[in-house]
């Protein structure tokens, strides 16, 4: 009995050193997974967790965030004012989902970001994008300078559309990407995606809106 109990004693912090080995090597692998400006997930595991929720939910909006006017703060203010209102970005979706238990953001460009939120009415969705982009075009006081910056917000609603294919994350995004290129257009703000069939969609390439950069006409365009 009393060799047991040596052994077990002798066991018991190499155990309890293999737990915070594993806690320490969990928290760098999700760190990892987060960007370090924003703290919201990377494009890689904000599409993991919006898949998820796309198949679990019934109504889902996908939206797109691109922030306007962000390099004219850059060139004018330094890249330290530019990180700080990526910074406030993401302090700005994590404002605006609260009280949205089922939703995910992630920064997924340099001044591009994403949500995906179930809802359990769909006609709070005008309510949310209003919110979100209130709180990310509210001035922010740096470095002794009043930052601003626009943002235009385009959206798609997963329950608008059929069953399949086009209920997929990379078809709803493009979708919610067309209505931010229209909404950009029209000077900012933000807009939801109608029902297909209700209004023309933009042309795509490579299932990526056309003249998005990184696409062109013709074979060997980039995705």
């Amino acid at each position: 009995m009393s060799h047991a109990l040596t052994a077990l004693s002798a066991a018991l912090p190499l155990a309890s050193g293999w737990a915070v080995h594993g806690l320490r090597m969990h928290r760098r692998f999700k760190n990892a997974r987060r960007d370090p400006l924003s703290d919201l997930w990377t494009r890689d595991a904000f599409e993991e967790r919006a898949t998820r929720l796309l198949a679990r939910h019934p109504h889902v909006a996908v939206v797109l965030v691109d922030l306007d006017g962000f390099k004219a703060v850059n060139d004018t203010h330094g890249h330290a004012a530019g990180d700080a209102v990526i910074r406030a970005t993401g302090a700005s979706f994590a404002d605006a989902l609260t009280g949205h238990r089922r939703s995910v953001a992630g920064r997924i460009g340099g001044d591009e970001f994403a949500a995906a939120v179930a809802l359990p009415d769909p006609a709070a969705l005008p309510r949310l994008l209003g919110g979100l982009h209130g709180e990310i075009t509210a001035p922010l006081h740096h470095d002794g300078h009043d930052l601003t910056v626009g943002a235009s917000i385009g959206a798609a609603l997963s329950s608008d559309v059929p069953e399949g294919p086009a209920r997929e994350l990379s078809a709803l995004l493009r979708r919610a990407d067309e209505r931010m290129y229209r909404t950009k257009q029209e000077g900012g703000g933000w807009s939801v995606a109608p029902a297909p069939g209700s209004a023309p969609a933009l042309r795509t390439v490579n299932g990526r809106r056309e003249g998005r950069p990184g696409t062109t006409i013709g074979t060997g365009a980039a995705a």
